[in-house]
């Protein structure tokens, strides 16, 4: 086993006048050396305070995860472990019989060489806390500390405390956790300098990805920040949509060419067959990496804005298995991230529909393994012994496949009427409840697919909509119905408007918390040229904007946020650096100064290259 990197080891003094030293020792589990089984999941981070460890099994314990920690005195360490019953939300006196929880799933074992702590983890407290885990002896030396999964039902570990401290306590309020954290783990008071750039992109979905290649082909010094460890954001192998939308459009036929690259070669929308190896995230990552202009920043999650006289000067981005923080200087940024997450932090003007907008999906599947599979009850889930829900009713389909492919697929989708950003992982949390909750009622209330178990399910959501940055204009349903033509059109929609509500059919007992939707489509004259003044922010000068957080109502967002659409957005926005770095000026510039030029950019296209630009 290799050292774990995020050991931070320090020495309080006891008290004053004493000869002792009492020592604490903080493990964060992500950064455990083999995580095993389990999987790493920094969604929340922003929420609770850190990544954490999920032991995504479903339904069967995953493989521990263990790592190796060197204790530099001997003594009795009492031990804390930051979990919490991710089912809690819904145990309150307060919560409906239809939505309520009975037991606790994600339940763990904390093991020092092999040996179990006292306490079982992960049954009790609704938030995250940290959990007294009884004491320990601890010799000198090399410890081997291993996450041990009992039930395969989304256990979940933040980072385990260790100490001879009898007067500790870690703290749970989320400032002090932060700096308590810190101190621990010896990481500096400032972040680590990455660098200065023309263009700062945050987001590696598709339109990041456009974006960052757009700029870069085009001469454009560029920072890509990613926080997951693959490119294509909802068209990864972590969640697994397939792109949807148009390219080429008539106005501009080469506008597209970039997403025509990061499309896969073949497509199996739902089910087995969607499989990991279709999304091609190692092709997406290639055709960065070998942009010369281009520097790849994979497993950074960017939380911090730095201001100077109303402009973004830099980023701050937090390395999900190390904690380290960089600080990435720009001249200008693009905000890619889905959650205008570096605009609402950088003050720009922002909109949010907080009811009744769409929600994000966990898609799942079952197969056939070929043998009796059993499934556990599973109380703590939706119990949906006496409800509909689409793949249960015969009238679905007369054939058991054919009903077997409705399930998990994009309908199962929650959130509706729940904070898009603070409330995300009870979102998510509750796509897993019906997840779980459908397939124990189907395996064990109907007795069907006794040879089928589950296959895979995303535990990274999928979202469709949260905050949307505002720019200069503010593309609406009724500008899509007028069929309004704007001078600074680019971008062409290839999707009618399309929103999803509660399926009323299925909502009885879960109203508030639907997890079934269905589409509404309104159709509008095609083809429509978005403008480009949906793309850069409004009050915040130096600020772009490419994907599903750009300026658009909640309506208009049905039309353009699928993601050939979003990639026209990035390689529109890649373009516009480049004559922002020609001329040095900001996005607003390019329409007020530069139009005609910026026409024929995109009339070019990104494919040309550096030589696309004249220096």
């Amino acid at each position: 086993m290799r050292w774990i990197s995020l050991i931070g080891l320090l020495c309080f003094a006891a008290a004053a006048g004493s000869a002792a030293a009492e020592a604490t020792v903080l493990v964060e589990a992500e950064g455990f050396a083999d995580l095993g089984g389990w999987v790493l999941d920094q969604q929340f981070m922003d929420l609770m305070g850190s990544p954490f460890l999920l032991a995504h099994g479903l339904g069967e314990p995953v493989k521990d995860a263990v790592t190796a920690v060197r204790f530099t005195e001997s003594g009795e360490y009492r031990v804390w472990v930051r979990t919490r019953d991710w089912v809690g939300p819904w145990k309150t006196e307060q919560t409906p019989p239809a939505k309520r929880a009975e037991g606790a799933p994600g339940i763990f074992q904390v093991l020092l060489n092999g040996t179990a702590l006292e306490a079982t983890f992960g049954a009790e407290g609704a938030q995250w806390h940290w959990q007294p885990g009884g004491s320990v002896q601890v010799a000198a030396g090399e410890l081997r500390l291993a996450l041990h999964d009992l039930t395969g039902f989304e256990g979940r570990c933040d980072a385990i405390l260790f100490s001879t401290d009898p007067t500790l306590t870690p703290p749970n309020e989320a400032a002090e956790t932060a700096a308590f954290r810190q101190r621990l783990l010896g990481h500096p008071e400032n972040p680590v300098e990455a660098g200065e750039y023309d263009l700062v992109v945050v987001g590696g979905g598709i339109a990041g990805t456009c974006a960052a290649l757009g700029a870069g082909r085009n001469g454009v010094r560029v920072a890509l920040i990613q926080d997951r460890p693959v490119l294509g954001g909802n068209n990864s192998s972590d969640v697994r949509v397939w792109m949807g939308g148009a390219i080429h459009g008539p106005k501009y036929p080469h506008l597209g060419d970039v997403v025509a690259e990061l499309d896969q070669e073949r497509r199996e929308h739902y089910g087995p067959k969607n499989t990991a190896d279709i999304y091609e995230d190692g092709k997406k990552a290639d055709l960065v990496r070998a942009e010369k202009n281009i520097a790849l920043f994979l497993n950074q999650r960017a939380n911090g804005v730095e201001m100077a006289e109303g402009r973004i000067a830099a980023v701050i981005a937090q390395d999900v298995v190390t904690g380290e923080r960089r600080r990435f200087r720009g001249k200008r940024f693009a905000d890619c991230t889905g959650d205008a997450c570096i605009g609402v932090l950088a003050g720009a003007d922002a909109e949010t529909t907080p009811s009744g907008h769409m929600g994000p999906c966990n898609l799942w599947n079952a197969a056939n393994a070929g043998k009796p599979s059993p499934f556990p009850r599973c109380p703590w889930a939706l119990n949906l012994s006496e409800k509909p829900f689409p793949g249960r009713d015969p009238k679905d389909a007369s054939d058991s496949e054919e009903r077997l492919a409705k399930l998990g697929v994009w309908y199962w989708e929650s959130g509706f009427y729940h904070d898009p950003i603070r409330d995300r992982e009870y979102m998510r949390d509750w796509n897993f409840r019906a997840m779980y909750g459908a397939w124990d009622c189907l395996k064990n209330t109907d007795g069907q697919y006794s040879s089928y178990k589950l296959n895979w399910s995303a535990y990274i959501s999928g979202p469709r909509e949260s905050r949307r940055l505002l720019g200069d204009v503010v593309l609406s349903k009724e500008i899509l119905l007028s069929g309004e033509s704007f001078d600074d059109g680019c971008v062409v929609t290839g999707w009618d408007i399309d929103l999803h509500l509660p399926d009323p059919r299925y909502e009885p007992g879960f109203e508030g918390d639907a997890f079934i939707s269905h589409a509404l489509y309104t159709k509008y004259p095609r083809p429509f040229h978005v403008p480009y003044r949906c793309f850069y922010s409004r009050n915040v000068p130096n600020l772009f904007m490419a994907g599903r957080d750009i300026s658009v109502t909640h309506e208009a967002l049905g039309a353009v946020r699928v993601m050939r659409t979003c990639g026209l957005m990035g390689e529109t926005v890649g373009l516009a650096a480049a004559l922002c770095r020609k001329y040095d000026c900001q996005p607003r510039d390019v329409y007020a100064a530069h139009l005609d030029e910026f026409k024929q950019l995109l009339t070019r296209g990104v494919n040309p290259g550096p030589e696309a630009v004249a220096k």
